[in-house]
């Protein structure tokens, strides 16, 4: 019996510490979220965007730059790969090769696409109105 209540004394010990220092600590720290908030702010450089998601935000256009660059990767292997199929004259393994280059740059493309799309269905749902996709909001 008396080891319980030693328990639940020092339960309740360790809560009443917790709750103090979390009430004393939760204004110090949102104080030093606004002076680090501003500091973050000032140091932004003209024409920087604000948000990470968003139409404009950071996220979008790394998202957008990547996709244009897998996008013309994959039309410059489509134009290799048919360079390649031409040039083969009539040899098996090359003509194989050709075609897996083809193959290959389509299934990338298309595989950067899907993930397109999952990115933006995932943020649309997860914070509705911020991806980017086909249909902005």
């Amino acid at each position: 019996m008396i080891k319980n209540n030693r328990k639940n004394i020092i339960k309740l010990a360790t809560a009443s510490v917790i709750s103090c220092a979390t009430t004393i600590l939760l204004p110090a720290k949102i104080y030093a979220l606004s002076y680090l908030e501003q500091g973050v702010l000032a140091a932004r450089a003209e024409g920087q965007p604000e948000t990470i998601f968003g139409v404009n935000g950071i996220f979008t256009t790394i998202t957008n730059t990547l996709l244009f660059a897998v996008g013309t990767l994959s039309v410059l292997m489509i134009v290799v790969g048919g360079i390649r199929y031409v040039t083969s004259a009539g040899k098996d393994a090359s003509v194989t090769k050709a075609k897996n280059t083809v193959l290959y740059a389509i299934i990338g493309l298309i595989v950067a696409l899907l993930a397109y799309a999952a990115i933006n269905f995932i943020l649309q749902t997860l914070m509705p109105g911020v991806g980017n996709g086909w249909t902005n909001i």
